[in-house]
């Protein structure tokens, strides 16, 4: 975003270059915070998948503690298939 002008009481004012260059550097650290946020979101991209895999699969938490209890190598052996499905990149 172009900054050029403030608004003081209504009434609009050009900002000096100080202003400007101050605003400008503003911009550039917050736009860097915008970016390495991306790229976190990014790189976990797998593990949204699995999230939503291991619940459309096997269930919330209580309907996967009742399949370990009852059958803990099922239950590893579709958590494998998930984790295969959806490998960290």
């Amino acid at each position: 975003m172009a900054h050029t002008h403030k608004l003081i009481d209504g009434v609009r004012v050009d900002l000096t270059a100080e202003e400007i260059a101050e605003l400008n550097a503003k911009d550039e650290i917050e736009n860097k915070k915008i970016a390495d946020a991306k790229v976190i979101y990014d790189n976990n991209k797998y593990q949204r998948d699995r999230e939503a895999e291991y619940i459309l699969k096997l269930g919330n938490w209580q309907d996967q503690l009742d399949m370990i209890y009852h059958d803990i190598d099922n239950w590893k052996a579709e958590v494998k298939k998930i984790k295969d499905a959806n490998p960290k990149e």
